[in-house]
């Protein structure tokens, strides 16, 4: 069973979307009004997926996506909010959100978003997609006018970035490597390093501006 927090400021939509998962066979494991008591939340419960509202006392719902994807890398992020605007969808992304859902989908729309993004897929509003992947393709085809020599990563790290960027959690990638959750998460501690990143999201940017993610 899919594990999911419900994070937004507003009693009746939060109640209404947990009444609607638990409905749809997900098991809801936490609810919160806020940024803090969401990353408080998150760090108790360890969710699957926390469906989450941009617009929430702070910190707000991209710092809470930052902070998630920096500390639980195995929690998704689902962004659903009132707001379909270009600049906060890539700012949702760019804080490791795996995808981004308008208030106004239909609650089939958002369950079989939340499993989705569950197994690893990126999932977006219709009309969404095209932009965040356009906005991959302009920052990739963007040169720089001098570009430092790459880092050296081990053939296990670009391994494990390959998988990282592939959409799977650590625990796959433990099972696929047949190594420890802890390697796995030594690898991307030291690939987030030598990359100078911060999170999940930038990694998968990193890889397929430089062709890591194909098979």
């Amino acid at each position: 069973m899919v594990r999911v927090m419900v994070v937004d400021d507003h009693p009746m939509w939060r109640d209404g979307v947990a009444r609607d998962l638990e409905e749809s066979g997900f098991e809801v494991v936490a609810t919160a009004a806020d940024g803090r008591e969401a990353i408080a939340r998150a760090t108790a419960t360890t969710p699957d997926v926390v469906v989450l509202d941009l617009n929430i006392p702070e910190p707000d719902g991209v710092a809470v996506s930052a902070a998630v994807a920096a500390d639980l890398p195995d929690v998704r992020v689902l962004v659903l909010s009132a707001s379909g605007e270009q600049a906060d969808v890539l700012e949702a992304i760019k804080a490791g959100a795996t995808g981004y859902l308008v208030k106004s989908a239909s609650r089939e729309a958002l369950v079989d978003a939340v499993r989705k993004v569950a197994s690893g897929e990126a999932v977006f509003t219709p009309g969404l997609a095209g932009l965040v992947l356009g906005e991959y393709r302009r920052l990739s085809d963007a040169s720089p006018a001098e570009e430092p020599d790459a880092p050296a990563l081990t053939e296990r790290e670009t391994e494990v970035l390959r998988l990282v960027a592939k959409g799977l959690a650590y625990k796959q990638i433990a099972e696929r490597l047949v190594v420890s959750h802890r390697t796995v998460q030594n690898h991307v501690q030291n690939t987030l390093r030598k990359l100078q990143m911060h999170n999940r999201a930038e990694l998968v940017r990193y890889a397929i501006e430089h062709g890591i993610d194909g098979d």
